[in-house]
């Protein structure tokens, strides 16, 4: 797996939730296409005026929405079909919007963010 670091910030200071709120952050222990598009939507329409926000995909949460670590993890043989499935899925949305996505590796575990 080659990473692709593009994120803004520090994915630590993100996992933590020093720099970003929590609003603007969602965290999803596996890949479900529905519950991914209808977040990165909501992010991207920004209504809030928050500054969009971050899917962290393989990164689970307690009850009070903070990650829990270790996170799960992507496994490696499925970070292609989830890639690609994904953009199939942003083809959907009106006008069509493609996230940046950044293939990270936390605590040995692979992790997209959105």
């Amino acid at each position: 797996m080659t990473n692709s670091h593009k994120l803004p910030i520090n994915l630590t200071d993100l996992l933590r939730q020093r720099t970003v709120e929590g609003e603007r952050v969602e965290y999803k222990a596996g890949w479900n296409p529905d519950a991914v598009i209808r977040t990165v939507c909501a992010f991207a329409n920004d209504f809030e005026n928050l500054g969009g926000g971050y899917v962290v995909i393989g990164q689970d949460c307690d009850a009070n929405g903070l990650p829990v670590f270790p996170p799960v993890g992507v496994v490696d043989k499925q970070l292609d079909k989830i890639q690609q499935e994904l953009l199939a899925a942003c083809l959907w949305i009106q006008p069509p919007y493609f996230p940046v996505l950044s293939l990270e590796v936390v605590e040995d575990r692979n992790l997209i963010v959105l």
